[in-house]
């Protein structure tokens, strides 16, 4: 796999980018789709290179799809300051901007862990180009997921059995809620950290992506 870095121009200046290229397949054909990974909560050690963000991504490139990890405003060498949330999302905005152009005839898959699921799947709800979203960690408890109530996109959420912002029997109980439903993925005895649960993690990502939007074969059930 090739990694490559990028910067682009975002609503607070520069956001420091990584492409994860996939392995196989020829550079000049489109692929299936596109995804991007968003990070947890600046404030508390959250980057792209967050263990969870990057087993995520690892899954997504190995389906054959090309992954985008960002640092949100004020982290890395992305410029500007933390907002709360707020502009994290304009950022999230202008990456999936990015990579319309950059893949314009692949759709887009947007993922995110934690605060990272937070502005991830609120901008990529509002976004016509994104076809499919995961959850990773969802902070249920933290923060409002009204929004995904106004969506109708395929949405799964991968949850930590002992997650303590955002447990499970909550997480499952919102899903059940959503117009279009929600698939929710529990890893046994994981907590919002999924600490030894990486493995786990990248085969929920796998067994969630909507299989148009990937080139490798299904993931055997679990």
């Amino acid at each position: 796999m090739r990694i490559e870095p990028v910067f682009l121009d975002g609503p607070a200046g520069r956001i420091e980018c990584m492409i994860k290229h996939p392995s196989g397949g020829q550079a000049s054909e489109p692929p299936p789709a596109a995804a991007v990974v968003c990070h947890p909560h600046p404030l508390f050690g959250g980057t792209m290179h967050n263990k969870v963000v990057h087993a995520a991504a690892g899954a997504l490139s190995r389906a054959g799809l090309p992954v985008l990890r960002f640092n949100f405003r004020g982290v890395g060498l992305s410029e500007g300051r933390h907002d709360t949330g707020h502009g994290e999302q304009d950022d999230v905005r202008a990456v999936l901007d990015y990579l319309a152009g950059r893949f314009p005839a692949a759709p887009i898959l947007v993922a995110g862990y934690s605060f990272g699921a937070f502005a991830g799947l609120k901008a990529g709800s509002g976004a016509d180009r994104v076809s499919a979203m995961i959850g990773i960690g969802l902070p249920v408890s933290l923060y409002d997921f009204d929004f995904l109530r106004q969506s109708l996109k395929p949405l799964s959420i991968i949850q930590g059995e002992l997650d303590r912002f955002g447990p499970l029997a909550d997480v499952m109980a919102f899903a059940a809620t959503l117009p279009a439903g929600a698939k929710v993925i529990p890893v046994a005895g994981a907590g919002h950290g999924f600490d030894g649960r990486l493995e786990e993690v990248a085969r929920g990502v796998a067994a969630a992506i909507p299989p148009e939007l990937t080139s490798a074969p299904a993931p055997p059930p679990s």
